[in-house]
């Protein structure tokens, strides 16, 4: 079902797009604004092949420098005469609001980022990842087995009721997030990763709230902490240093945003590529033991990320045969990249047993995504379990309605109909 915040995203979309046309000016890249994810694919591939790096217009009208192929994409991520910034209409934000969203280390660079990492990762260790995969295994479970019945006799929504609820449950688990919390914590996550979409007042509006639920979460960890990465965090030191508030609320609200978003896209986008491809399904079922290497390969053709979050420009340079000029907005296309046929020649073809498999689905450099194990461990489980409890699933509408979510930085299906009744 098209909740009231995703029609709206489709709707600002599409306003978007006629003001554009009625003021005559360019109107934003095509591949920002389709629904149709194959088309979306289309398009990144026909920019790759004709150079790494263009000049398109985003959803919200800025233009900006589109990174689009593997190498530079690698090269643009870590080069730092581009310097990480807010997300779209940040400036326009309250300052005391923008202080507790944009304080966190996806929006800094070294030194900050360094010791803002060193803090975060103290308290979200590898180790507490691990613990987690019991959990995640039970969950799992818990989430699959009422719908084995119903995919014989119907069919389900897999975003709406496993890719979604899953990682949800887990990242909240993880920093102890009340159930009580969860549904409007979905419509504030949306906003985030679409405010170039919905629009600066849509987007603060959901802000406000989002952090007020988080002050009063922190202020409850610090009467009563438990053991949760909310509480360790409250409690992350390194010597004399510790998180500021603003710090702190910043670190909880990217890890609970990012912290399930791109793994959802990861299971719903990994689970349409495969019901897609001729006998991909049965083959990976047969052999479980591939999921694995699977995920890579699921993560590398398309990836829950279409873009990098925003970085600008602080001097003038060359760069792979374009004049970025100084105060330049530039994206790395991370969904383009990992498709970049100049690289590899059969980039765009499925193949669960490439091995290696170098993408840039998580990013690259000192802003790697930390909580990547955490997404691998959660897609793993999914796959896992779906293919053992579903070996004759099959999408229950044709490919042409399936509906992409439009928007700048994730690549997301609005919901994906499955079923294991015979065609």
């Amino acid at each position: 079902m098209l909740t009231e915040s995703h029609q709206l995203s489709v709707d600002r979309c599409q306003d978007l797009s006629v003001e554009a046309r009625l003021s005559g000016s360019i109107p934003p890249a095509p591949f920002f604004l389709t629904t149709d994810l194959d088309e979306r694919h289309r398009l990144y591939g026909e920019l790759s092949r004709s150079g790494p790096v263009h000049r398109v217009v985003l959803p919200h009208g800025e233009w900006a420098w589109l990174v689009v192929r593997y190498e530079q994409a690698r090269a643009a991520l870590t080069d730092p005469r581009l310097a990480k910034t807010g997300p779209p209409f940040a400036a326009e934000l309250d300052p005391a609001l923008r202080c507790a969203i944009n304080s966190n280390m996806l929006n800094v660079d070294l030194p900050e980022h360094g010791r803002l990492r060193r803090l975060v990762a103290a308290a979200f260790t590898r180790r507490r990842v691990e613990r987690l995969a019991p959990r995640i295994q039970q969950l799992t479970d818990e989430l699959l087995d009422p719908l084995v019945a119903r995919a014989a006799d119907s069919s389900f929504d897999l975003v709406a009721e496993f890719a979604y609820p899953l990682p949800v449950a887990v990242i909240c688990e993880l920093l102890g997030v009340p159930e009580s919390g969860r549904e409007k914590f979905r419509e504030w996550s949306f906003a985030d990763v679409n405010a170039s979409v919905i629009g600066v007042e849509a987007y603060a509006e959901a802000a406000t709230a989002f952090v007020e639920y988080l002050r009063d979460l922190i202020a409850r960890k610090r009467r009563e902490p438990a053991d949760d990465l909310t509480s360790a965090l409250v409690g992350a030191r390194d010597g004399s240093d510790s998180l500021t508030e603003d710090e702190l609320t910043s670190m909880i609200y990217l890890l609970l945003v990012a912290g399930h978003e791109t793994t959802v896209n990861l299971i719903a986008n990994g689970v349409y590529m495969l019901l897609r491809r001729p006998g991909a399904w049965a083959v990976l079922g047969a052999e479980p033991e591939r999921v694995p290497s699977a995920v890579e390969e699921l993560l590398r053709i398309d990836g829950p990320v279409q873009t990098s979050t925003l970085r600008i420009a602080v001097e003038t340079f060359e760069f792979a045969g374009v004049t970025i000029k100084e105060g330049d907005t530039v994206l790395v296309g991370l969904l383009a990249a990992n498709r970049d046929t100049t690289t590899r020649p059969d980039a765009e073809e499925l193949d669960l047993t490439r091995s290696p498999n170098q993408h840039v689905a998580f990013g690259h450099g000192i802003h790697l995504c930390l909580g990547a194990p955490l997404a691998r461990l959660e897609a793993q489980a999914a796959f896992t379990g779906l293919l053992a409890r579903f070996p004759g699933l099959r999408t229950a509408v044709s490919p042409h309605e399936i509906v992409a979510e439009p928007g700048l930085l994730m690549n997301a299906l609005r919901a994906l109909p499955v079923t294991t009744r015979p065609a």
